[in-house]
Formats: structure tokens, C-alpha cells, sequence
């Protein structure tokens, strides 16, 4: 008799989020013994179909949550309640979640409701301060205590979890952003204008995001006070931001911003054009958490815009350096980057350490052994 196929329903909502279940989701596809069902909550929608795009993935249930100005109130229980739904037509086996968004947290909560296996990809990052990054923090730590499987990027991570005594099986893995770079930087052509114009022969191009909550307010000002300095203070470098759809962001880039030569606030970018666009920059400037594992796997420097940061390892192993809000510390980073070849060179050439590029691999075969269907042991760390 044929054994029952394991039915996994992976529930993603973000950009980032879907950046780094696309490949897992292909993964699943490629491989006989499971039944891969995906459920977008489109918690962002735009951003969202951009990168579904990108993987030619398939949704079989879309919560079309999204609405103007809605809070994470209103996201939490559009979710449970459309989630739980879902839940009950399928009757996955396990329910996949990623990273910390609201998205991840809700999913997890309602397949914990339903007596249904959670698997948490990219689990265990901590910054141990639950208001930074905020929701983030308080979102992962939860799916933590809700998750039958951490599927973690790092050794650091799995200890993490074990000083939590979360209970569960931890996998360490690698990061699928890794994993995701193999569909996604291709022959580094761009398909957006802007990018098409830029001179990254003679120039050195920066790439700028910043958009976290926690940053409203005076560290944007900061942060983008700092930008426009370097930019005024080195004509011979273009700064390249993919500005963030929230209403706030573009208002404050467009003030603090707006009008330098050497500045492009441009569209968002899907993960293509993204990740093209680090592979032929000089560094990054970044409040974001994922592109701090992304650019080191592209051999690029990163400056992180925040005062902590949940991804420690990048910083021993010398990729990154956390610069802060402080505009004056910001500046002067940035300027180092620039004008020290040393430094941007020990950099630039630390080993990454979020894989190899198997993260999707690693995560099946888990499940596999979790699930009774192979005798072979992936590493792990089992409580």
C-alpha cells in the first residue's frame, strides 16, 4: 500500500517572508512524499505578489487580509479567524510559519488551536528586548513555546532555544534566503529603469533601506540626516533606496531626501531587482533583518540602522557592523566604508554565516525524519 503523502501547508504574508519560503515551497513540490499547499495571508499585498511572481508560485488559499491603515490588532484576528478556516478544509499535518511577523504568529496560534503541528523556519533569533525590534521580538518568542519543529539558521540560534527550554525538535539548517539567491540573482541584468541608468562601472553605488517601526520618529530623522551628508559630502557615490510603501516612510524620505543629485528614492523593488541590485552595490545600509544575512552572502558590507540587532553572528563574523540611530556614528561608518580599503575588505570577504545554500534541503529531509519516513537523521539537537 502507497504511504499517505505528509501535507504541509506553508502560510507566509510578507515580502521577506515569502523571499525565504519560496524556495522551501519548491523544495516541497520537487519531492514525492509530500502534499505542499501554500496560504498567503497577503498581510502586504503589493510586495507580496511581486516576489509570488518572481517564484511562479501558486497560492491554493489567499486571506486577502490587507487593509489601510490597519493595526496588529486588526491583522491578528483577520488572520485567526481566515486561518482557522483554512485549517479545517485541509487538515494539514504540520503548518509551516516563518521568521517573526504577525503573519508567522497568528498562523502558529491558529494551528496550535487546531491541535496541528507548527514548523518554525528561521527560529531561535533573539534580541532578548521585546520592544525591539517591536512586534518582532514578542512575535518569535511565541511561535518558540507554539512550535513543534525550529528549523534554525545557526548553532547560536539552537542554543538560544535550548537555554528557553522550548521544548520540541531544533534542526540547525541554514538560512533559505541562501538558498533563495540561486533563483534570484540570475545574470544580474536589471528589468527597472532606474537601476539600468546607474554607472556601477565608475561609481559606487550604496543601497539604503529603512522602514522598521521602532525607527519612526527622530532615529529616521537621524538616519536619514546622516544619508544625505554622505551623499552631499561624496558626489562621487550614488545612493540607491527602494522606498517602503508605508505612508510615513515616504513622507520622511521625500523630506529629508528629496532633491539630492546623488540620491534615487525609487519603487520598491521585487527580490530580483533587490537582491541584482546589493551584487553590484559597494555596501548596504539597512535597518532590515533579512538583508543582514543577504548581502554577506553576496560578499557586500552592511551597515546596520539599528541599535540591536537578533542576527549577533554577523557581527562576530565581521560582515556587519551596527551602527545604530546616532546620525553622527551613522556618518561615520559609512565614511570609514568608503574611504578605508582595509576594512571594507575584511569585510567584504568574511565567511558568511547563514549556510551554504541547502537551508530547503535540510528542512525537508527534517520533516521526513520527524514524520517517520526516513531512519536517517538530519543534524539536530533534540529536546
Amino acid at each position: 500500500m502507497m504511504e499517505k503523502k505528509i501535507k504541509v501547508l506553508s502560510v507566509f504574508g510578507t515580502r521577506p517572508e515569502a523571499i525565504k519560503m519560496a524556495p522551501l515551497v519548491k523544495e516541497l513540490e520537487s519531492r514525492s512524499e509530500f502534499c505542499s499547499l501554500v496560504c498567503v495571508t497577503a498581510q502586504h499585498r503589493e510586495m507580496l505578489d511581486g516576489v509570488l511572481d518572481c517564484f511562479s508560485i501558486k497560492t491554493d488559499f489567499d486571506l486577502n487580509i490587507m487593509q489601510a491603515d490597519q493595526t496588529l490588532t486588526d491583522i491578528t484576528s483577520r488572520i485567526l479567524y481566515g486561518l482557522g478556516e483554512v485549517l479545517r478544509e485541509t487538515e494539514p499535518d504540520i503548518v509551516l510559519v516563518h521568521g517573526d511577523t504577525t503573519t508567522a504568529f497568528a498562523s502558529a496560534l491558529a494551528a496550535f488551536y487546531a491541535k496541528i503541528s507548527v514548523g518554525h523556519v528561521e527560529a531561535g533569533l533573539r534580541t532578548y528586548d521585546r520592544y525591539s525590534p517591536y512586534p518582532e521580538e514578542m512575535n518569535r518568542s511565541l511561535i518558540g513555546r507554539l512550535a513543534d519543529y525550529h528549523f534554525v539558521p545557526t548553532p547560536q540560534n539552537a542554543q538560544n532555544l535550548i537555554g528557553e527550554n522550548v521544548g520540541g525538535k531544533i534542526f540547525v539548517t541554514g538560512n533559505t534566503v541562501i538558498d533563495a539567491m540561486k533563483y534570484t540573482v540570475g545574470d544580474g541584468r536589471f528589468a527597472t529603469p532606474e537601476l539600468k541608468n546607474l554607472d556601477f562601472g565608475s561609481r559606487r553605488v550604496i543601497t539604503l533601506t529603512c522602514h522598521r517601526r521602532e525607527n519612526y520618529g527622530e532615529p529616521m530623522k537621524n538616519i536619514f540626516t546622516a544619508v544625505r551628508r554622505l551623499a552631499q559630502d561624496n558626489p562621487d557615490i550614488d545612493i540607491v533606496y527602494p522606498v517602503h510603501l508605508s505612508p510615513y516612510v515616504r513622507e520622511s524620505a521625500e523630506e529629508y531626501l528629496g532633491g539630492a543629485s546623488n540620491i534615487r528614492l525609487i519603487e520598491p523593488l521585487d527580490a530580483m531587482e533587490m537582491h541584482r541590485l546589493m551584487s553590484k552595490s559597494y555596501f548596504v545600509m539597512t535597518d532590515s533583518g533579512g538583508i543582514q544575512e543577504e548581502a554577506p552572502a553576496l560578499g557586500k558590507p552592511v551597515i546596520v540602522l539599528r541599535c540591536e540587532t537578533e542576527r549577533p553572528e554577523a557581527v562576530e563574523a565581521g560582515t556587519v557592523k551596527l551602527a545604530g540611530t546616532d546620525e553622527d556614528r551613522i556618518y561615520a561608518l559609512a565614511t570609514q566604508l568608503l574611504d578605508d580599503e582595509s576594512l571594507y575588505s575584511s569585510m567584504a570577504r568574511a565567511i558568511n554565516p547563514y549556510g551554504d545554500g541547502q537551508a530547503c534541503p535540510r528542512i525537508a529531509d527534517a520533516l521526513l525524519f520527524g514524520f517517520h519516513r526516513s531512519d536517517i537523521p538530519p543534524e539536530e539537537f533534540c529536546l
